[in-house]
């Protein structure tokens, strides 16, 4: 059966459910790349689906620093403000689960594949690297362990394939077909605040049985989720910016 793979659902629970409403009975297990929280005004409501139901997860940076374990500095003005509310916001059992997601690469078996594929959340040597164009990945290959890793951060669906003679970019074709000579690093895109210039929520459907990858996109009500963002006293911007896709 194949799997949900989730990345950077941003506490937009609008985003969430319409995601999961599109995949319904399309999948055995979930698997998330991080970012649950931070931007979006339902914090709460989104880590505890994570909680009861994601069968793994790896934390992002907003996890880490909304949870109150890292530094805001490297936030822009933006982040940092929705972070500082997010922490306001988390309860106790919420904040403690943010705090004990374990770190990326996490290694995923089953009985479809002897190696089985990794969740990160940004680069599998740095969890915090943005991997954006084939030359961020061109010293990357002799580090991976395995054929497939999912990665999010960047809020752009795609990623790259890796060959021998260089890395090429993937375009997120409704399907992509992994062949055995290569090795893939997929970006589902954002549930919550796409960055790829479609506004509409971002997944993907792993088949370890066909090989496949399929990238979906989904409607979900962002005048809801930006009212919410308003409503909580964000900056305009994180609300904005669910229209446009950016």
């Amino acid at each position: 059966m194949p799997y949900l793979i989730v990345s950077d659902i941003h506490g937009n629970i609008e985003a969430l459910e319409a995601t999961l409403a599109d995949a319904e009975g399309r999948y055995s297990h979930i698997f998330c790349l991080g970012d649950l929280v931070g931007y979006g005004a339902d914090p709460n409501p989104v880590v505890e689906w994570a909680r009861s139901a994601t069968a793994a997860i790896v934390r992002g940076n907003h996890d880490r620093a909304c949870s109150g374990t890292d530094s805001l500095e490297t936030f822009n003005l933006s982040a940092r403000a929705s972070a500082v509310w997010t922490r306001s916001a988390l309860t106790s059992e919420n904040r403690t689960f943010l705090e004990r997601l374990p770190r990326g690469p996490l290694r995923v078996t089953g009985a479809e594949s002897e190696t089985g594929f990794d969740l990160a959340h940004g680069s599998p040597l740095d969890e915090d690297d943005y991997l954006m164009t084939p030359s961020d990945l061109q010293f990357l290959r002799p580090y991976l362990d395995t054929q497939l890793t999912f990665f999010g951060h960047t809020h752009v669906q795609g990623g790259f394939l890796l060959a021998r003679n260089g890395v090429k970019r993937i375009h997120p074709w409704p399907v992509l077909q992994l062949e055995g000579d290569y090795m893939y690093m997929v970006n589902p895109g954002s549930v919550g605040q796409p960055r790829d210039g479609d506004p509409q929520a971002a997944y993907a459907i792993y088949s370890p049985e066909e090989r496949t990858v399929e990238y979906r996109r989904v409607p979900y009500d962002v005048e809801q989720a930006a009212a919410k963002i308003l409503e909580a006293g964000l900056p305009q911007g994180l609300a904005a910016r669910l229209f446009e896709g950016v």
